[in-house]
């Protein structure tokens, strides 16, 4: 495999045999799904604390993340490199369990519409709505779907947010990613 990998090294400079082993390790990991395009490792000390962090940018504007704290460089990056191998599997296997719902049975369109500044001026005794300033016009297809599936779809896409129907409890669900990178999902109501 010839990927690009970057090491960087903060608060310390790094022996060339750590990072021949970093670049090894995330060498060594043959998946063959998403495939890797380009990989950066962190290795961070700070007084007794060694953290390591991989990224890996795959195919599809998927992106794997993992850092591990520990007492030893080499420990640390070993462990990294274990959570990832776990996580990519972990999201192989959701994609390719066989009890989700069909795709063509679920997927439903809405016309998504853009406005600009001008909206917030619209008189709010108005019978009508402001009109939309569009840019393109775009069709959002709603999917049945699990949460967990709808997590990673959001991985895979450059949108601030899913809005699915919930094969679990049958309601529409918006998902979006928080500024703390974690996911909040809350049901839209009638």
């Amino acid at each position: 495999m010839n990927l690009p990998i970057v090491v960087t090294v903060r608060h310390e400079s790094v022996t060339d045999s750590l990072r021949e082993y970093a670049q090894k390790k995330i060498e060594g990991l043959h998946l063959d799904y998403p495939r890797i395009i380009e990989a950066k490792a962190i290795l961070d000390v700070q007084k007794n604390r060694h953290i390591a962090e991989i990224l890996l940018f795959c195919a599809n504007h998927i992106v794997i993340e993992a850092h591990t704290e520990g007492q030893d460089m080499y420990a640390a990056i070993d462990d990294t490199i274990d959570k990832i191998a776990r996580r990519m599997r972990k999201q192989k296997t959701r994609l390719m369990k066989k009890r989700r719902p069909h795709r063509n049975e679920s997927i439903r369109y809405i016309d998504e519409s853009y406005f600009d500044e001008s909206a917030l001026d619209h008189p709010e005794d108005s019978a009508t709505d402001p009109e939309p300033f569009i840019v393109h016009k775009e069709r959002y297809g709603i999917r049945t779907m699990y949460k967990e599936d709808a997590v990673m779809e959001l991985e895979l896409t450059d949108r601030p947010f899913i809005l699915y129907k919930s094969a679990r409890r049958d309601c529409l669900t918006i998902l979006w990613r928080r500024k703390d990178g974690e996911y909040a999902a809350m049901d839209v109501k009638d």
